[in-house]
């Protein structure tokens, strides 16, 4: 496509096929999205009516043939420009020393201007044909627009000169369709060049193709990435990066900063999920690892969420639709308003020649390149900044949504904790030794799975250093505790507190026990438990809680400065989220407990609309589903992705402040340009019928206009981090959030 008025006659075009019910044509990044019938909206049944009107339609390609693709179209650009400059100089020289009136005779000046128009003839039928051929497709599809404007501005110029040196006139316009042209590849190369930097972000997913070592029947053997196989088995040495998608059967420490942005290295266990870019961190001298793939390569992480990315570029919101609805009944508007003008402007008696220099300028200034670019440039460069900052935007036009949003609700497990327990008190049995204690503990718990076991070696790592202990035996009791020997014959029960005592209760001297008082601490009521005991009875109490994420608190404090309303909806028991809440900063009226996801979505529809919400689970689909938009924490199920409208890429929730600052400012530049745009369509309009103004003129308005758009919206593509993190406040007529029902339980919830 050469132009926003190519991708209205594509889209155009494919409204008017049966069984199509919707499609809209993104033209920046060259993709259309079509909604209907299966049959109607298959490849092969939408190509051949794309084909009849010029243009080829193909399935969605990848990242590196979308760069390659405007790489191409930058050189075809230039070349066409270089002609235009070169042989434009000597038109536009020629021009200024008749207008100077520099020579000193008639006849040399009539000499100069046959020679402007010689030297105009390449500018006009090598570098101009682009536009000519756009603009008669898009007459065959219905929908003329900026193109047929340019070629009958071009063509009116050529023709009015060649008449006036056909009478005798040296004031020619041959350098209006010179500038014309020269300006508007301008344009379009500075606003390709916008498009490959919007590419950026996608090129960021996107991972190079890799050859990877393959185990197949005790063997090892290299293969590209592209031919492994489901469920095969590779090894991945240290250093080099995962080319898919996978599960570690060894463990290893894995540097996530490709895809999760994380400085510091992880340590992963068997049975952990690593990612296609993540990077096996271990020494030279380490084993390397073992990954079973789980998605091959168009399958893996990274490639979905590129291609979800990019499918979702093509739905507009309403300003894009706005902006298109505009563009459209301008053309033809300028086309009748340049025929009207000829006539009127010879009914009020100017002669032939000025009514003609008239309607030719009305025709070049009504240009609605400006409008056509307004919107899906700054929403391209917004979605590319987001990425930059850690964001996925899987919808761009939740920009849209996003910079009005009002109230915003966060789920508490995963999403505002980092699933990571963390011993918050113990109580200990009198004259029991804590060194001691803590080194039995760390050695009993240390190879436990339970999720618990990390947060209690943690408590007693300080000890972990001194002498080890020795065990007979080790029976776990999968989600209830674990029955442990030492190899002094000493036992333990480590578990809840009703399976200590239930095991404790099967021992003679132990019927009827209860926990002591001093077992209990009625300040932690809300975190988990876990129970010691020996053959003497209870030894020790944790009390153990899931850890707000490390930007939760500040997250949450920058939000409520901004003004936006804060709820938490959880299906935790109330304790725990009443905790978190204090830990974090939300009021115990906006802490909601015990929801089942349905009353979630019923409790989000209270809030002030447009909400945001953000999720991790299966059980927030439904909420991130009837949320204005939603957003995915880095860790989310693929249920909470797909229903999202935007993925966070970095650890925690931080990023939700990012992206509503992009948000916030990108709206900002669609407002400033599609308001620009119009008020210049409209008043240059008005203008050049009312009064003489030179085609010359009009068409240098009529570049500037495009060209200040498309450098607005560039500020958003080569804005800094710190630009959006001290972005303004929500609109001050927002109003303050107040908790449905007063906080109280709803009684439909």
């Amino acid at each position: 496509m050469w132009c926003t008025s190519c991708a209205l006659a594509v889209e155009g075009t494919l409204k008017r096929l049966p069984g199509v019910v919707e499609a809209s044509v993104h033209y920046p990044t060259a993709t259309v999205w079509v909604k209907g019938t299966p049959k109607a909206i298959q490849l092969a049944a939408l190509a051949p009516s794309i084909r009849r009107i010029g243009y080829r339609l193909t399935a969605l390609e990848g990242v590196q043939d979308a760069h390659a693709r405007l790489e191409k179209e930058s050189r075809y650009l230039v070349l066409r420009l270089i002609v235009g400059a070169v042989f434009g100089m000597w038109t536009m020289l020629a021009s200024l020393l008749i207008y100077a009136g520099a020579l000193p005779t008639t006849q040399l000046e009539s000499v100069m201007a046959w020679i402007s128009g010689a030297f105009a003839l390449p500018v006009v039928f090598y570098a101009g044909l682009p536009f000519y051929r756009a603009g008669w497709r898009t007459l065959q599809a219905k929908r003329p627009g900026m193109d047929v404007l340019v070629s009958l501005g071009v063509a009116g110029a050529m023709l009015v000169s060649v008449g006036l040196l056909w009478r005798g006139s040296v004031e020619v316009y041959f350098d209006t369709a010179v500038m014309l042209i020269v300006l508007l590849l301008v344009g379009r190369l500075v606003e390709t060049l916008c498009r490959q930097r919007g590419l950026k972000a996608f090129e960021g997913l996107a991972l190079p193709s890799m050859r990877v070592s393959v185990w197949q029947r005790d063997q090892r053997i290299t293969l590209p990435a592209e031919e492994v196989a489901l469920h095969a088995q590779i090894e991945v040495a240290p250093g080099e990066r995962i080319a898919l998608d996978g599960t570690l059967e060894t463990s290893g420490w894995m540097d996530t900063a490709t895809l999760t942005g994380e400085s510091v290295p992880r340590f992963m266990n068997p049975g952990q999920r690593v990612y296609a870019g993540c990077r096996y961190a271990a020494g030279i001298n380490a084993r390397p690892i073992r990954v079973t793939v789980t998605a091959t390569v168009g399958q893996r992480r990274v490639d979905k969420l590129c291609e979800q990315m990019r499918r979702a570029q093509a739905k507009k919101g309403e300003l894009h639709k706005l902006a298109d609805r505009f563009a459209a009944w301008l053309s033809p508007t300028a086309l009748l308003l340049a025929l009207l003008t000829l006539p009127a402007a010879m009914l009020v008696g100017l002669g032939w020649e000025e009514a003609a220099v008239r309607a030719l300028s009305v025709l070049v200034v009504a240009c609605p390149c400006a409008v056509g670019l307004a919107v899906p440039l700054a929403s391209l460069a917004g979605s590319g900044q987001a990425m930059q900052q850690g964001v996925a935007l899987r919808d761009p036009a939740a920009l849209e949504t996003l910079a009005n949003v009002r109230a915003i609700a966060f789920d508490k497990t995963g999403t505002l904790t980092s699933g990571q327990h963390r011993v918050l008190h113990a109580c200990l049995r009198r004259h029991t030794d804590a060194d001691v204690f803590k080194r039995q503990l760390f050695a009993a718990v240390r190879n436990s799975e339970h999720p618990l076991a990390n947060a209690l070696m943690g408590w007693g790592k300080g000890c972990a250093n001194q002498p080890d202990y020795t065990f007979r035996q080790v029976i776990e009791y999968p989600g209830a505790g674990q029955c442990i020997v030492f190899a002094d014959g000493k036992q333990w029960w480590l578990g809840s507190a009703d399976w200590v005592i239930q095991q404790l209760e099967k021992r003679p001297e132990q019927q009827g026990l209860t926990l002591p008082d001093s077992a209990q601490d009625p300040a932690y009521r809300f975190a988990s438990h876990v129970v010691v005991a020996d053959s003497r009875g209870w030894l020790a109490t944790f009390y153990l809680a899931d850890q707000p994420v490390a930007d939760a608190q500040a997250t949450i404090q920058q939000l409520q400065m901004l003004g936006y309303g804060l709820a938490m909806i959880s299906g935790d028991r109330q304790g725990p989220v009443s905790w978190l809440g204090q830990q974090v900063g939300l009021p115990k009226q906006a802490c909601y407990a015990q929801r089942s996801p349905e009353a979630k979505a019923r409790l989000l529809g209270a809030l002030p609309s447009p909400t945001l919400y953000v999720g991790d689970g299966i059980n927030d689909t439904l909420c991130l589903a009837a949320a204005g938009a939603g957003i995915a924490p880095m860790q989310a199920s693929d249920a909470a992705r797909e229903g999202a409208s935007a993925q966070l890429l970095t650890p925690g929730v931080g990023g939700v402040v990012l992206l509503l600052a992009i948000a916030r400012r990108t709206r900002r530049v669609m407002m400033q340009n599609l308001a620009f745009s119009a008020i210049y369509n409209t008043l240059a309009l008005g203008l050049v019928v009312a009064m003489a103004i030179p085609p010359l003129v009009a068409v240098l308005a009529m570049a500037a206009s495009s060209l200040s758009v498309t450098l607005n919206a560039a500020r958003l593509a080569w804005a800094e981090t710190d630009e959006f993190s001290d972005s303004p406040a929500p609109a001050s007529n927002a109003p303050r959030y107040r908790p449905p029902n007063g906080g109280q339980q709803h009684p439909s919830a």
